[in-house]
């Protein structure tokens, strides 16, 4: 009889043994096959009529998720195969190392940001003479070798949120201007497009220009600084998505809100709320949906061999609080699925 328990304990101990060493080779597969992602897309890029990559300036941002589900819905309708792959946070030495590697798998296009023309045209340049067309999607790169630009004029839409600013202020303001870089040049744009709408309004002083670095903390943190420098400040433009934000908390930390103009940029979740509440005061809005959505359409014409314009500008617009909500929703809502 305990002989028999004995070849019972052994038998379970054997099973137990296998059971754990299988789900170890299993766990260790599922590790490795999360860090080569490249080996999976080209297996399933074989099932599609081609193979796209998009690369947006950072994966962190609902921004570019709105850009990315109107890039998914084309690649659905199109039977194409999209990859989405970018920085966490905003670095273009990272941003451009993900251009090169994409290229090296010799995907059929891609669709990034110009940023900068320094870093960015060599590198575009290089990937369309491997045959790969490139598109930019929100900040152009025209002097490159880019097959066509769809996104947001930049400099008219800095220019409509000085007139804006002229028009809910009277003529009359100290403005502080915080930038998400001043190298990027859909910054640069917005910046030089809202100083010449103003330049002429005798009453508007620019006080300060600072830089964010496309965080909320240190667009807060410079805020905070140009607050305690410059008590006259009376109005901010933010000039990339986060910038209001952090402004605004800054505003409401002061118990500044009813004295101090705010206008930035899209339509973040939390900007809509300090809209709502009259903290922030206008934001400028574009479509990046739509973007996503028929850069991808328009890659599949260029693969086709069909022609295409070079550029295309989707709308852009000042709004206010009494304009919520928005619509058609899917350019402004994210969807986190």
């Amino acid at each position: 009889m305990r002989q028999w328990w004995k070849w019972v304990i052994y038998a379970g101990s054997i099973a137990a043994l296998i059971v754990s060493a299988s789900f170890a080779i299993y766990c260790a597969w599922k590790v490795y096959a999360y860090h080569q992602p490249g080996e999976g897309a080209a297996a399933e890029a074989e099932k599609n009529a081609f193979h796209f990559v998009l690369v947006p300036e950072e994966l962190d941002n609902d921004y570019w998720r709105l850009v990315e589900q109107g890039a998914k819905a084309a690649a659905k309708e199109t039977g194409v195969y999209l990859e989405y792959a970018g920085p966490r946070q905003a670095n273009i030495d990272e941003h451009i190392h993900i251009l090169e590697k994409a290229a090296a798998s010799k995907v059929d296009g891609i669709m990034t940001q110009g940023l900068t023309e320094k870093e960015f045209t060599p590198v575009i340049n290089h990937i369309v003479e491997k045959n790969i067309p490139v598109v930019t999607i929100d900040t152009d790169a025209p002097t490159s070798k880019r097959t066509a630009y769809i996104g947001t004029d930049n400099y008219y839409a800095g220019f409509i949120a000085g007139r804006a600013l002229a028009e809910d202020m009277h003529g009359k303001a100290n403005v502080a201007i915080i930038t998400g870089s001043f190298t990027a040049s859909n910054q640069q744009l917005r910046v030089q497009g809202f100083k010449d709408a103003v330049k002429e309004e005798k009453g508007i002083h620019i006080v300060a220009v600072e830089e964010s670095h496309i965080t909320r903390v240190q667009a807060a943190e410079k805020a905070y600084n140009i607050l305690k420098k410059h008590p006259e400040v009376n109005a901010f433009y933010g000039t990339s998505a986060l910038d209001a934000i952090g402004i605004a908390k800054v505003v409401e930390q002061f118990h500044r809100e009813k004295g101090t103009y705010i206008i930035g940029f899209d339509t973040l979740p939390e900007t809509i709320r300090y809209l709502q509440k009259g903290t922030i005061h206008a934001t400028v809005v574009q479509e990046p949906y739509e973007m996503g959505y028929r850069a991808v359409k328009m890659m599949v014409d260029i693969r086709k061999g069909n022609n295409v314009p070079s550029v295309i500008n989707t709308e852009t617009k000042v709004i206010r609080k009494q304009d919520l909500p928005l619509r058609p929703s899917r350019n402004y809502e994210v969807n986190h699925d």
